[in-house]
């Protein structure tokens, strides 16, 4: 924005305010152009991406999982970036949307659930 010379948004604090600019819509149009691609839907986390800064962890698995989207993406491989419990080794992969429809409760008694809340000070 600011290259076109436009104003870039910011909050209160003068951070950039990412829900104005929209980030993620940009690049979704953006690429389903250069790939020729039908349908795109983009989610924001919103409350959660602001929560708290990302650690090590978050960085990468962001990193894995969009390098794995744009690899999909050109395979022409439609899914839900993320890691598929179902799969042995729990790969990041393009995991078929009727598979993660919802309805499942949340097991809030995994470890690595536990580790997370315990790592973070909620217990």
């Amino acid at each position: 924005m600011k290259a076109k010379g436009e104003t870039v948004p910011t909050d209160a604090f003068g951070h950039v305010s990412l829900a104005k600019i929209n980030p993620g819509q940009y690049f979704a149009k953006r690429l389903s152009e250069l790939i020729g691609a039908e349908k795109c839907l983009v989610q924001k986390s919103g409350y959660f991406a602001r929560a708290a800064p990302s650690n090590e962890y978050d960085r990468t698995l962001i990193n894995k999982c969009a390098k794995t989207a744009v690899e999909s993406a050109i395979a022409s491989v439609s899914g839900c970036m993320g890691e598929d419990e179902d799969v042995e080794g729990t790969p990041i992969r393009a995991i078929e949307f009727e598979r993660i429809k919802g309805g499942k409760p949340f097991n809030k008694d995994q470890a690595w659930f536990n580790k997370m809340l315990t790592e973070i000070g909620q217990i």
